[in-house]
């Protein structure tokens, strides 16, 4: 089975110091956050691999202890988002399999939000941020920002 990214051409990438991965899609205006593990399992497949490749590799950039049933989680949630493709069907990992790594590395975790749906949750936090406390209505700004600030 041969494991690949799919062609996303507006599609920025950006590595986190603790591992994890942002990856923002501007032709569909959206924004993946990929932890740790997830972001391994992205990194390997840079080149088309098997997924004994994705395996091999992110035992080499995380831990000895990933297993193939983790990695093949981590690829079966980069498909789910259309981040990879297979050429082949994926297995989906037990539970008791995936859980057997757990003490190793964290499940492998894509999260998406579309740029709206993520200002509209950075406006929501800023503004629950000035209330006062005791205060259970909405309180406008008492100014406009100038720019806007994206919070990931």
């Amino acid at each position: 089975m041969l494991v690949e990214r799919t062609t996303l051409n507006a599609l920025v990438q950006n590595k986190l110091p603790d591992g994890s991965t942002i990856l923002i899609d501007s032709a569909n205006e959206t924004v993946f956050a990929l932890n740790a593990t997830a972001g391994a399992a992205w990194d390997a497949c840079s080149n088309p691999t098997t997924l004994v490749g994705v395996t091999k590799s992110m035992r080499g950039s995380l831990h000895s202890g990933i297993s193939g049933e983790l990695a093949e989680q981590a690829i079966l949630e980069l498909s789910a988002r259309n981040l990879v493709a297979t050429s082949g069907p994926l297995a989906r990992p037990t539970r008791r399999e995936l859980f057997r790594t757990l003490g190793a590395v964290a499940l492998p975790l894509v999260v998406s939000l579309t740029l709206a749906d993520q200002q509209a949750h950075a406006q929501q936090a800023r503004s629950s941020a000035n209330l006062p406390s005791g205060h259970s209505g909405p309180r406008p700004y008492p100014r406009q920002p100038s720019h806007r600030w994206w919070i990931w």
